[in-house]
């Protein structure tokens, strides 16, 4: 399929922003440079400045002009890429579902009326719908992943050091790498799978579970070392890390209300001292879960269920919000406070929309995590 322009711009007249994703188009910007991504059309995040643009941050309340590009933008213009508008995203991207304050929330084109997650979710939903060949996205707690695997995409998130990183949204393994600059290197690993959910209770929806199962009987088929292992004994622990780097960002908000002001409290409440231990916990984790785990790799469902409507999170008091958005994805975080690089492949399901599964890193680079994902997509 050809992306250009020109054949944005005539979905773009026919869709509305739910259907699109788009809070901001400018279809008359060029590239700053020339090179490999000549001819990419690349939406930019609208959490992130690009010059002569607004940033919504996910609210009519925090609309501002950019004077400036965020430099991984930047890179994508001089590298020849096209930004022509910005995805929708929640406030200030807190949430794994995306709703914005006061601007429409994208529509799941897998299941209308339901979220295409986040907060990557116009991200997603253009790549989903065949505006884009790639959207710009990143990946605080779950961004690239979640949507990822709510509207049947690949999301990459690579190593990073804090909680974030920057990536992409696309329709292949391929894609990825190649937007990353890596080659896919394809060699045995030892993977361990996980069916338990990690950072809260519930129970995982029958297909999402046996995507992961099938997905771990093909990497043994392909002569993979994959064996079950125990839920991270150290879990609470992990959960407790994430949370205090998560929030103690949102301490100095000046404005906030509902779940962004609950996340500003949580964040206030961490010390200096609690704050230097989740850090020493992040910086330990790899290396305690291989210690744990003796796997490279670590498989599990993205999500414990399919996506549930929009408003599903939102209605909820604060703190059950946050702890119904970790229900839906309970074991993404962990690779945000590794700083491992983690992917989401889809998963065919026959008579109903994909599944997805993500493989974590546990001590392999990226490169050899796209080889593996490559051969969970191979030959669909």
């Amino acid at each position: 399929m050809v992306h250009t322009l020109e054949r944005l711009a005539a979905h773009l007249a026919a869709l509305s922003p739910e259907e699109h994703g788009f809070v901001h188009v400018d279809l008359d910007r060029r590239p700053t440079g020339a090179g490999r991504l000549d001819g990419w059309v690349i939406p930019a995040k609208d959490l992130y400045d690009v010059a002569g643009m607004p940033t919504t941050f996910g609210s009519v309340r925090r609309i501002r002009p950019a004077e400036y590009t965020e430099p991984f933008l930047a890179r994508l213009e001089a590298q020849g890429a096209v930004i022509p508008g910005k995805s929708a995203v929640p406030e200030l991207g807190l949430t794994i579902h995306t709703e914005p304050v006061g601007l429409p929330a994208p529509d799941n084109p897998l299941y209308p009326g339901r979220t295409p997650g986040g907060s990557s979710g116009g991200a997603a939903v253009m790549v989903a719908r065949g505006l884009v060949r790639a959207a710009h996205a990143s990946d605080g707690g779950g961004s690239i992943r979640v949507p990822a695997a709510a509207t049947g995409l690949v999301g990459f998130m690579p190593a990073h050091e804090g909680l974030s990183a920057q990536g992409f949204l696309t329709r292949s393994v391929a894609d990825s790498a190649f937007l990353h600059g890596l080659v896919p290197r394809r060699r045995h690993v030892r993977v361990g799978v996980l069916f338990e959910p990690l950072f809260a209770p519930v129970e995982v929806d029958e297909d999402w579970l046996r995507s992961a199962e099938q997905a771990a009987e093909r990497l043994a088929d392909a002569g993979h070392t994959v064996r079950r292992v125990r839920p991270w004994e150290y879990a609470a622990e992990t959960f407790e890390a994430f949370t205090d780097l998560f929030t103690a960002k949102l301490a100095p908000l000046p404005e906030a209300e509902g779940l962004a002001a609950w996340l500003r409290w949580r964040g206030r409440e961490v010390t200096g001292a609690r704050l230097a231990a989740a850090r020493t916990h992040a910086a330990a984790l790899p290396r305690a879960l291989h210690e744990s785990w003796d796997v490279d790799v670590l498989l599990t469902p993205t999500l414990a269920a399919d996506p549930p409507p929009i408003g599903h999170f939102a209605r909820q008091a604060p703190e059950d919000n946050f702890r119904a958005q970790t229900q839906w994805s309970p074991w993404a975080s962990l690779f945000n406070v590794a700083g491992t690089a983690a992917i989401s492949v889809p998963w065919p399901r026959a008579g109903r929309p994909p599944t997805a599964v993500q493989l974590g890193s546990v001590t392999v680079d990226g490169a050899t995590l796209l080889g593996l994902a490559q051969e969970l997509t191979d030959d669909r």
